[in-house]
Protein backbone atom coordinates (compact mmCIF):
# COMPACT_ATOMS: atom_id res chain seq x y z
CA UNK A 1 0.00 0.00 0.00
CA UNK A 2 1.35 3.46 -1.00
CA UNK A 3 0.30 6.70 1.11
CA UNK A 4 1.32 9.90 0.07
CA UNK A 5 0.71 12.84 1.69
CA UNK A 6 1.38 16.17 -0.67
CA UNK A 7 -0.63 19.50 -1.03
CA UNK A 8 -0.75 19.34 -4.71
CA UNK A 9 -2.21 15.66 -5.61
CA UNK A 10 -0.40 14.34 -8.58
CA UNK A 11 -2.61 12.40 -11.33
CA UNK A 12 0.44 10.63 -12.33
CA UNK A 13 1.48 9.27 -8.87
CA UNK A 14 -2.70 7.97 -8.22
CA UNK A 15 -2.45 5.95 -11.52
CA UNK A 16 0.77 4.60 -9.55
CA UNK A 17 -1.87 3.32 -7.04
CA UNK A 18 -1.11 6.16 -4.18
CA UNK A 19 -3.68 7.13 -2.12
CA UNK A 20 -3.35 10.35 -0.62
CA UNK A 21 -4.18 10.62 3.44
CA UNK A 22 -3.29 13.67 5.65
CA UNK A 23 -0.65 13.64 7.17
CA UNK A 24 -2.00 11.87 10.78
CA UNK A 25 -2.93 8.93 9.09
CA UNK A 26 0.00 8.99 7.09
CA UNK A 27 2.30 9.05 10.20
CA UNK A 28 -0.21 6.74 12.07
CA UNK A 29 0.22 3.84 9.31
CA UNK A 30 3.66 3.88 7.14
CA UNK A 31 6.45 1.84 7.58
CA UNK A 32 8.47 3.83 5.31
CA UNK A 33 8.23 7.68 4.90
CA UNK A 34 10.48 9.06 2.24
CA UNK A 35 10.88 13.14 1.92
CA UNK A 36 10.87 14.15 -1.60
CA UNK A 37 9.72 18.40 -1.52
CA UNK A 38 11.18 21.28 -1.38
CA UNK A 39 11.24 23.38 1.85
CA UNK A 40 8.90 25.69 2.44
CA UNK A 41 8.31 27.93 5.63
CA UNK A 42 4.97 25.81 6.27
CA UNK A 43 6.65 22.69 6.39
CA UNK A 44 10.10 23.47 8.46
CA UNK A 45 10.90 21.18 10.63
CA UNK A 46 7.66 18.74 9.18
CA UNK A 47 9.23 15.62 11.16
CA UNK A 48 8.98 16.63 14.65
CA UNK A 49 8.63 15.47 18.34
CA UNK A 50 4.90 15.39 17.80
CA UNK A 51 5.12 13.82 14.07
CA UNK A 52 7.67 11.21 15.44
CA UNK A 53 5.35 10.68 18.34
CA UNK A 54 2.52 9.54 16.06
CA UNK A 55 4.51 7.24 13.97
CA UNK A 56 4.85 3.20 14.17
CA UNK A 57 7.59 2.11 16.14
CA UNK A 58 10.59 1.46 14.61
CA UNK A 59 9.44 3.51 10.94
CA UNK A 60 11.62 3.87 8.44
CA UNK A 61 12.56 7.35 7.83
CA UNK A 62 14.38 8.35 4.48
CA UNK A 63 15.09 12.39 3.70
CA UNK A 64 16.63 12.71 -0.20
CA UNK A 65 15.29 16.18 -0.17
CA UNK A 66 16.24 19.55 2.54
CA UNK A 67 17.82 19.25 5.68
CA UNK A 68 15.83 20.96 7.51
CA UNK A 69 12.28 19.31 7.13
CA UNK A 70 13.40 16.76 9.66
CA UNK A 71 14.46 18.39 13.23
CA UNK A 72 17.39 16.69 13.88
CA UNK A 73 17.32 16.76 17.67
CA UNK A 74 13.94 15.30 17.81
CA UNK A 75 14.88 12.64 16.05
CA UNK A 76 17.95 11.78 18.52
CA UNK A 77 14.96 11.43 20.82
CA UNK A 78 13.06 9.12 18.83
CA UNK A 79 16.15 6.92 17.91
CA UNK A 80 16.65 6.54 20.97
CA UNK A 81 13.18 5.47 21.67
CA UNK A 82 13.08 3.20 18.99
CA UNK A 83 10.44 5.30 16.93
CA UNK A 84 12.62 5.32 14.36
CA UNK A 85 14.15 1.66 13.26
CA UNK A 86 16.24 3.21 10.72
CA UNK A 87 17.45 6.81 9.58
CA UNK A 88 18.45 7.48 6.08
CA UNK A 89 19.84 11.59 5.52
CA UNK A 90 21.01 12.27 2.16
CA UNK A 91 20.88 15.91 3.75
CA UNK A 92 21.28 17.51 7.17
CA UNK A 93 19.85 21.10 8.18
CA UNK A 94 23.05 22.24 9.20
CA UNK A 95 25.18 20.44 6.62
CA UNK A 96 27.24 23.54 4.82
CA UNK A 97 30.38 22.18 6.90
CA UNK A 98 30.05 18.32 7.13
CA UNK A 99 29.18 17.47 3.19
CA UNK A 100 30.98 19.67 0.48
CA UNK A 101 34.54 18.59 1.32
CA UNK A 102 37.01 16.10 2.90
CA UNK A 103 36.36 16.09 6.28
CA UNK A 104 38.04 12.58 7.53
CA UNK A 105 40.58 13.79 9.88
CA UNK A 106 38.61 17.02 11.13
CA UNK A 107 37.04 16.78 14.65
CA UNK A 108 33.25 17.10 13.88
CA UNK A 109 32.18 19.89 16.34
CA UNK A 110 28.25 19.67 15.29
CA UNK A 111 27.49 18.01 17.95
CA UNK A 112 23.66 17.08 16.82
CA UNK A 113 25.11 15.66 13.82
CA UNK A 114 28.16 13.62 16.19
CA UNK A 115 25.39 11.72 18.12
CA UNK A 116 23.30 10.93 14.76
CA UNK A 117 26.26 10.05 13.06
CA UNK A 118 27.45 7.72 16.37
CA UNK A 119 23.73 5.63 16.16
CA UNK A 120 24.13 2.09 14.10
CA UNK A 121 21.18 2.91 12.86
CA UNK A 122 21.77 6.05 11.05
CA UNK A 123 23.05 6.75 7.36
CA UNK A 124 24.45 9.77 5.76
CA UNK A 125 25.37 9.72 2.31
CA UNK A 126 25.78 13.29 1.72
CA UNK A 127 24.52 14.29 -1.45
CA UNK A 128 24.71 11.37 -3.07
CA UNK A 129 21.14 10.28 -3.27
CA UNK A 130 21.21 11.23 -7.23
CA UNK A 131 24.37 9.13 -8.08
CA UNK A 132 22.36 7.06 -10.06
CA UNK A 133 22.52 6.28 -13.77
CA UNK A 134 18.99 7.31 -14.42
CA UNK A 135 19.53 10.79 -12.67
CA UNK A 136 23.26 11.31 -14.11
CA UNK A 137 21.48 10.36 -18.08
CA UNK A 138 19.17 13.12 -16.86
CA UNK A 139 21.56 15.74 -15.68
CA UNK A 140 23.42 14.83 -19.06
CA UNK A 141 20.32 15.28 -21.94
CA UNK A 142 19.45 18.02 -19.88
CA UNK A 143 22.54 19.85 -20.24
CA UNK A 144 23.09 18.78 -23.81
CA UNK A 145 19.46 19.90 -24.75
CA UNK A 146 20.41 23.45 -23.49
CA UNK A 147 23.45 24.06 -24.73
CA UNK A 148 21.73 22.88 -28.34
CA UNK A 149 18.84 25.30 -27.64
CA UNK A 150 21.38 27.81 -26.77
CA UNK A 151 23.97 27.64 -30.25
CA UNK A 152 20.35 27.82 -32.26
CA UNK A 153 19.75 31.01 -30.66
CA UNK A 154 16.58 29.34 -29.19
CA UNK A 155 14.90 30.16 -25.80
CA UNK A 156 16.27 27.74 -22.90
CA UNK A 157 13.75 26.85 -20.33
CA UNK A 158 16.48 26.49 -17.79
CA UNK A 159 18.39 30.01 -18.82
CA UNK A 160 19.43 32.11 -15.51
CA UNK A 161 19.97 35.82 -16.76
CA UNK A 162 22.39 37.37 -13.81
Amino acid sequence: KLLAYDPFPSEQALELGAEYVDLKTLYAQSDVITLHCPLTPENHHLLNADAFAMMKNGVMVINTSRGALIDSTAAIDALKQQKIGALGMDVYENERDLFFEDKSNDVIQDDVFRRLSACHNVLFTGHQAFLTEEALTSISQTTLQNISQLDRGEACPNQLNA
